[in-house]
């Protein structure tokens, strides 16, 4: 009896804050959750204080670095750059140039900014724009979840699983992003022929009802201190400097010039951390340490091949694409990678684009799924279960397949 508690209660703490991810409850309640899930998984025993120092300070840069980048976003909303985007897609042209403006944007700011940034405050832009055009929505906006996942391959610093996984491999920044460039500009590929397929018959119509302002300047600040931010992540690690540091650089200069130009309150600056889903994050660390520990993560170690070809890599992406959409992104990362680092940079980066690209093919698959249904719904939009769920099931096995086959051949090149 003992036994099965101790492998069901750190399994119930999972769902229970997979739920609370779902619901997405007052910040006040998410924190909360979070602790107590954490406290009850710890109960069981597996984690002695040294084990529990070990993950917290594995997982505390990370959580810092969450919290920094979307400042940087925040800032970069306020500055106008969203904005100024807006503007000049809703005077693109035909519904065919808005997609593929919309569908760069939306690569760049994952890229950039993070999935988070895409998700949260691209796809209201988005929207927004779209209206005046009198064009479908429905491509627009689901562009911007499918590609808060799938464009967030290129940079360690681009997705919470990508930073979850750099501090295990035996690579840097710069090999990290010269690894998984073909994988993304591929990725990318497929995705726009998905879209463009799926939706061809939006992609006809005529826009109309443009409008014929001129479009608003972009902001020199932020776009100069983001850049100057990504060229430090390159330099940083170089030398050793966390990601964390560069971000959080960054973070307190915009924060500084928007509290100066009053384009921001501080309320709203010192609310853009979202504390309450950093402690969620560091929770569900906590939570799926215990299991790793246990029956799933002996289960996992199992199924992992110890093989390091094709299809080994093949499998691995796989077991990362099944993890996430049953589990989520997250837990995935913290579950999978640790077993397969052990074989290899590339196999490790083969889970990781099961698990980024793979998320993308269920509701729960990726927190930034959920945060984007619940901002398209705040934003007047439509949710449309039918278009999300084919372009996961048309897109995601070929862009697996194609990105492992990249990586496989090009890691034996470089």
């Amino acid at each position: 009896m003992l036994d099965a508690t101790r492998e069901l209660l750190p399994l119930a703490a999972l769902v229970a804050l997979l739920a609370v991810a779902y619901l997405h409850p007052p910040e006040w309640l998410e924190a909360s959750a979070g602790i107590v899930c954490a406290g009850a998984a710890l109960a069981v025993g597996r984690l002695d204080r040294g084990a529990l120092g070990q993950e917290i300070g594995r997982l505390f840069p990370v959580v810092a670095f969450l919290m920094a980048i979307l400042v940087v976003a925040e800032c970069c909303r306020a500055a106008g750059l969203f904005t100024a985007i807006g503007t000049r897609l809703a005077r693109a042209g035909s519904h065919r140039r808005i997609f593929t403006f919309v569908f760069a944007v939306a690569a760049l700011t994952t890229v950039v900014l993070s999935l988070d940034a895409t998700v949260v405050l691209l796809t209201p832009v988005v929207l927004a724009a779209a209206a005046p055009t009198q064009i479908s929505a429905r491509p627009m906006q689901l562009v911007c979840v499918r590609l808060a996942n799938s464009a967030s391959l290129l940079l360690p610093v681009s997705n919470l699983t990508n930073l979850l996984a750099l501090p295990r491999l035996p690579i840097g920044f710069g090999r990290f992003v010269l690894l998984m460039a073909p994988v993304w500009v591929l990725t990318l590929v497929v995705e726009y022929a998905v879209h463009a397929a799926w939706f061809r018959g939006d992609l006809r119509q005529p826009a109309g009802g443009r409008d014929a302002a001129e479009p608003a300047p972009l902001p020199r600040t932020p776009l100069v201190v983001v850049t100057l931010m990504l060229a430090g992540f390159g330099v940083g690690s170089l030398v050793g400097v966390d990601p964390a540091w560069v971000a959080g650089a960054a973070a307190v200069v915009l924060g500084a010039d928007a509290l100066r130009r009053r384009a921001i309150a501080p309320g709203r600056l010192l609310r853009s951390t979202h504390g309450s889903f950093a402690v969620f994050v560091l929770s569900l660390g906590v939570v799926v340490a215990v299991l790793g520990r246990g029956w799933l993560g002996d289960r996992l170690a199992d199924w992992v091949p110890g093989e390091t070809g094709l299809a080994a890599l093949l499998l691995v992406a796989a077991l990362g694409a099944g993890l996430a959409n049953v589990v989520n992104n997250l837990p995935a990362t913290l579950l999978l990678v640790p077993l397969v680092v052990p074989h290899g940079t590339t196999a490790a980066l083969s889970a990781l684009i099961g698990i980024n690209l793979g998320s993308s093919m269920t509701w729960s698959g990726s927190l930034a799924n959920l945060l984007w249904r619940r901002t398209v719904l705040h934003s007047g939009g439509t949710v449309d279960s039918r278009d999300f769920h084919v372009a996961g099931l048309l897109a995601t096995p070929v862009a697996v397949v194609v990105g492992v086959l990249a990586l496989h051949g090009w890691a034996a090149v470089v």
